[in-house]
């Protein structure tokens, strides 16, 4: 079932919404667990700022009269993680975002607008530190969805036998390049030098029988807080995580840039105005941690492990893209 119900009433009623919640409470208490025995801290983010993340694939920001002045909703709380770390070396959220999304995007059953992601920060990690902390991530969350909701997981018509591969080994690593490489082979569409997009990301998906990560996309298509390989120039040190069946991409993360001057030459690369980021630019003028960190999507990480067709089954009140509703 694809389709969203007539009503909020219909959604709620549905044993399906019922089980898919209780898997996605177990996935969270499970990763609530894990990193809080790795020794990380849950902050509550903020919702509103004078800026967020710049965004990407033509979601727009929403904005609001914060007092006179004008705020933003959340669409990342990446910045907020940066600055957190100068109290904290390993920090997590799990955190509301609001991002208007393309009304097309509505088709691809993994996108909403109002959604929450498990954010994390570490101080004076790498990139490959943080993949670490990814894979684990979920890998514990399949773990505390078996073990704690095995029943609402049968019901959905999941069992252990979608994962049998997830723990044969370190997940596999693909650079930008070479998957692209692989698309071109498969007869798919695919710039070299942009984001992969969502059609050929749900191909590379579908090939794979365990989550997988895509390292060293290329500059010019991520934020500026994503940090240029010095080993590399053009190629930055980020990566995404994508889960197989199609399912796609699960979370997006990188090394930060942090430095005060390369940081505003990236912002200006990428058409941003330093001046908007007042409090971040000056933050980093007197110095933030070297970081590395991610977001994976709460509800895309409940589609997969609980074998949806759709992202709207995994939230109790979906707004989709284009469409209004409660």
């Amino acid at each position: 079932m694809t389709e969203l119900p007539d009503s909020p009433r219909g959604h709620l009623e549905r044993p399906a919404t019922k089980a898919a919640l209780v898997i996605q409470h177990e996935i969270l208490r499970a990763v609530r667990e894990y990193l809080s025995e790795s020794g990380f801290t849950e902050l509550l983010p903020p919702v509103i700022g004078p800026v967020t993340d710049p965004g990407s694939r033509g979601a727009k920001q929403v904005d609001i009269d914060y007092y006179g002045h004008k705020y933003k909703l959340m669409t990342s709380a990446i910045l907020y993680k940066q600055a957190a770390l100068l109290t904290f070396d390993r920090i997590f959220y799990i955190a509301p975002n609001v991002r208007l999304e393309p009304p097309e995007t509505s088709a691809t059953h993994r996108h909403l607008t109002e959604f929450h992601q498990i954010d994390v920060e570490i101080a004076g990690a790498s990139r490959e530190d943080a993949m670490a902390v990814a894979e684990d991530i979920v890998r514990h969350a399949v773990r505390g969805a078996l073990g704690r909701a095995g029943a609402e997981m049968a019901a959905l018509g999941r069992t252990a036998d979608a994962f049998v591969d997830l723990s044969s080994g370190p997940f596999d690593r693909v650079t930008h390049t070479d998957a692209v490489a692989d698309l071109h082979r498969l007869g798919v569409p695919q710039s070299p030098d942009a984001e992969i997009n969502w059609e050929a990301e749900e191909q590379l998906s579908r090939k794979a029988s365990r989550p997988f990560f895509v390292t060293d996309y290329p500059k010019g298509s991520r934020g500026f807080y994503d940090r240029e390989d010095p080993a590399d120039p053009g190629r930055l040190r980020n990566f995404d995580l994508l889960a197989p069946e199609g399912f796609g991409e699960l979370a997006s993360g990188s090394e930060r840039e942090f430095r005060y001057a390369d940081l505003i030459s990236r912002m200006r690369e990428t058409g941003e105005n330093p001046a908007k980021y007042a409090w971040y630019v000056e933050m980093a003028r007197d110095g933030i941690p070297a970081s590395a960190g991610f977001g994976i999507g709460a509800q895309r990480l409940t589609r997969y492990i609980a074998g949806l067709d759709a992202i709207w089954q995994a939230t109790a009140y979906p707004k989709l893209p284009g469409v209004v509703s409660p």
